[in-house]
């Protein structure tokens, strides 16, 4: 995952603030977006419900995040700088490091109005509850994402206050 943080870190550039840098980032998509896409191991009636409760979940993120006023992308990074949240679009996602181009800045929240990042293990990767607004969504990243870093570079920029 070290190669998409660097290739994030790279494509945010533009989008950046001047003196602003990506201090940590993850490739990120909103929660049920694996289970929506899931195969149907057991039939095509359970992959069809499985879809659909995913699919849900996936909305009920995406909805979530647009009433914090902070929109999310499929797929997308999750980015801290020293002063603000970044949702970037990215291109599909290959593997190995492969793909996930940055394409543009989806949204913005100052770190004085993100409340937390909560990063939990789930069966084969993680989530990351975002606060923002008073408002959480949660996001889903893979196993190897680098999901505590974001957290711990959200927590040193918003104590150095500089936001």
């Amino acid at each position: 995952m070290a190669r998409y943080e660097t290739k994030i870190k790279e494509g945010a550039a533009p989008f950046l603030e001047p003196g602003e840098e990506v201090v940590a980032a993850v490739m990120a998509r909103p929660r049920g977006w694996t289970q929506a896409g899931a195969s149907a191991g057991g039939g095509a009636l359970a992959g069809a419900i499985g879809g659909a409760i995913g699919g849900k979940k996936q909305q009920q993120q995406v909805t979530a995040a647009e009433d914090a006023g902070f929109e999310l992308a499929s797929p997308m990074a999750l980015a801290v700088t020293q002063r603000r949240l970044l949702s970037l679009k990215v291109g599909a996602l290959i593997g190995m490091g492969m793909g996930g181009k940055v394409e543009g800045l989806v949204a913005a929240a100052p770190l004085s109005e993100v409340d937390s990042i909560e990063v939990k293990r789930l069966a084969a990767g993680k989530t990351i509850t975002v606060t923002v607004r008073g408002v959480p969504f949660v996001l889903e990243v893979g196993a190897g994402a680098n999901a505590k870093g974001v957290a711990e570079a959200f927590e040193g920029a918003k104590a150095s206050g500089v936001s």
